[in-house]
């Protein structure tokens, strides 16, 4: 699964893929690895917050303050509707590039979801500032990692080549936005699809695994470089 952890979509999808896994039969056979994306990888550190949430996203889009107000309140009510608590006025934006390298110490130490799931809450809901190390640590450490350890990988290059190496892998699959799921190794998913339609693709995935040629099954919400749509 690629996906990116400062997209809204990337929260939604990882919701519905945990509801479409829960009604799926083979679920104790799946296993779930989530790769890097970088939306904005010449992002700093840790934005300035002087400009609101809906300010930025009316600039990337040429659009008005009130078409972006419109915008965040449809994500906050889908995302709701999927048991996620958006808060966008607490977003903190920053660089993603040592976040998705403790990702990688994470998926050593068994860990991945829960520091995945933890990172994403941290920025959607909370406020953290996901580019920060002191954020990373503490955030990581809340979900299982040891806090020395994520605090050496981050003072060092530690996996980079690996984040860089799902980057390429992802060019080299056409990837232009996220969330994107592949299952399999056959089957793509791209946006935050419902949750049937990923339970669909699950199942069709797992039956035809043999057989059948890879496919893009359907597109549905996504963030890109410009953006989330």
């Amino acid at each position: 699964m690629v996906r990116h952890i400062a997209c809204p979509w990337c929260y939604v999808g990882k919701r519905r893929l945990e509801s479409a896994l829960a009604r799926f039969p083979q679920r104790d056979a799946v296993k779930v690895v989530w790769r890097a994306f970088e939306l904005d990888p010449s992002a700093p550190r840790v934005r300035s917050t002087e400009a609101s949430y809906a300010e930025r996203l009316a600039r990337k889009y040429g659009s008005s303050v009130a078409r972006a107000e419109e915008m965040i309140r449809t994500m906050t009510e889908v995302a709701a509707a999927d048991g996620l608590a958006f808060r966008f006025d607490r977003v903190r934006p920053g660089n993603t590039f040592d976040a998705h390298r403790v990702l990688h110490l994470a998926s050593e130490r068994g860990v991945q979801d829960a520091v995945k799931e933890r990172f994403l809450r941290g920025y959607m809901t909370e406020g953290e500032p996901i580019g920060e190390p002191e954020a990373l640590v503490r955030l990581a450490a809340d979900a299982g990692l040891d806090p020395d350890e994520v605090a050496g990988v981050l003072a060092s290059d530690a996996h980079a080549r690996e984040v860089r190496a799902d980057e390429e892998e992802a060019r080299s699959l056409g990837i232009t936005g996220v969330p994107f799921f592949v299952l399999g190794g056959r089957y793509a998913v791209s946006g935050a699809q419902p949750a049937d339609v990923l339970l669909g693709a699950l199942t069709r995935a797992w039956a035809e695994a043999a057989a059948a040629p890879s496919a893009e099954l359907g597109e549905g919400a996504a963030c890109g470089p410009d953006g989330c749509a």
